[in-house]
């Protein structure tokens, strides 16, 4: 894909229902795109509202250098599915996932690939995320372990925010102002070498919406790929748009994908017993997250 010494990049937005969404996400690639060769796969889940047309309408107004794909499932093949699909089609020297709710600025590409070119065992980059109304949206994690789900049960993450230990998953100890390797930055906008991502492999379909973008981290750092997070370029997140769209669903699948997390990393039959207690914490969790939301929902259509 690459030619006339422009640097390729491949883009890689999944949707579904994000017709609110989907038009200043595009809006903003379009602006931040022009020195640049493009390729866009918008995978669509099958969105029941306008999504699609809106896409089609956004796309075809971008510059003709850059070449765009619309994929429309005829079920919702969930988020990591659907991410594979453009991941198999990819031919840029960079990959990026990005979520239909983000806004981008027109200056930042450039300053993100110069960061891989400054060093070439740089495997992913991610930005800062920003609220919209800019705060600071914290986006980066340590990879989880076990205790870590004892603690938020406890609620000793929320006591301790501060805390490496106690907060250590969700690294109330970061600084979002330092550029500096971390292990796993929020999947809303993932920049990736191609080479990296060719080596470490497509996202792992085990786990359909979650904690496939924290396998796939761990996977770049286990090959021997650093991931970098920078605050020099910033991005705008309207975070959670599809989650709370089902949010009991989403409970569930979320709580279920972060047990199989500690099934494929913690094995044996020793750690196999601690998984499962740990599997009943979260099953635990996930009861009272979901009795949490039911009740407020009452209260919300009450009021």
């Amino acid at each position: 894909m690459n030619s006339n010494n422009l640097t390729s990049l491949s883009i890689i937005v999944v949707t579904y229902n994000h017709e609110r969404e989907i038009k200043k996400c595009l809006l903003s690639l379009s602006r931040a795109l022009s020195k640049f060769l493009v390729e866009i796969f918008v995978i669509d889940n099958h969105s029941t509202d306008e999504t699609v047309a809106v896409v089609r309408k956004m796309l075809s107004q971008l510059e003709s250098k850059h070449r765009w794909s619309i994929i429309c499932n005829t079920t919702n093949r969930g988020f990591t599915m659907a991410v594979n699909q453009g991941l198999r089609q990819a031919q840029g020297d960079f990959v990026l996932l990005l979520n239909p709710d983000t806004e981008l600025p027109a200056h930042g590409f450039q300053t993100l690939f110069d960061i891989f070119r400054a060093d070439p065992q740089i495997g992913m980059v991610a930005p800062k995320l920003l609220n919209p109304d800019g705060t600071i949206q914290p986006s980066c994690r340590r990879f989880p372990r076990r205790r870590d789900v004892i603690y938020h049960a406890l609620g000793l993450n929320w006591l301790f925010s501060g805390s490496r230990e106690f907060n250590y998953w969700k690294m109330g100890d970061f600084d979002h102002q330092r550029q500096q390797e971390v292990e796993q930055p929020q999947g809303a906008f993932l920049l990736a070498r191609k080479a990296a991502v060719d080596q470490v492999g497509p996202l792992d379909e085990r786990f359909p919406m979650f904690f496939s973008d924290v396998d796939w981290c761990r996977r770049f750092i286990g090959h021997g790929w650093k991931i970098l997070f920078t605050p020099s370029v910033q991005i705008i997140h309207e975070k959670g748009t599809s989650i709370y769209r089902n949010r009991l669903k989403m409970i569930w699948t979320s709580h279920r994908s972060f047990y199989h997390y500690f099934k494929k990393y913690e094995r044996g039959w020793f750690q196999g017993f601690l998984n499962l207690l740990i599997g009943e914490v979260l099953i635990g969790l996930a009861l009272l997250r979901s009795i949490f939301y039911l009740l407020n929902s009452n209260d919300r259509k009450i009021g």
